[in-house]
């Protein structure tokens, strides 16, 4: 079972700083997707400055989020 988000920070070079249920923190690099579809947006620092928690996962104006289980399996 992945853990739930508990704490996100975003960072100036478009990584999160993310804190799980588990006791961890992983740095998840969302550079990648910031080319990808809907995620384009978070391209614009405002925006991607306002990732906070919702339901267990990091969320963005917008409707946008990323699964949980991509932040703590893709973060390092």
């Amino acid at each position: 079972m992945i853990p739930k988000v508990k704490k996100v920070i975003p960072n100036k070079d478009f990584t999160l700083t993310v804190c799980f249920s588990d006791g961890q923190t992983r740095k998840f690099n969302a550079q990648p997707y910031l080319k990808k579809g809907i995620f384009r947006r978070l391209s614009d620092w405002k925006l991607f400055s306002q990732a906070h928690v919702a339901l267990g996962t990091v969320v963005w104006p917008g409707d946008l989020d990323i699964a949980p289980e991509t932040l703590y399996l893709e973060g390092t």
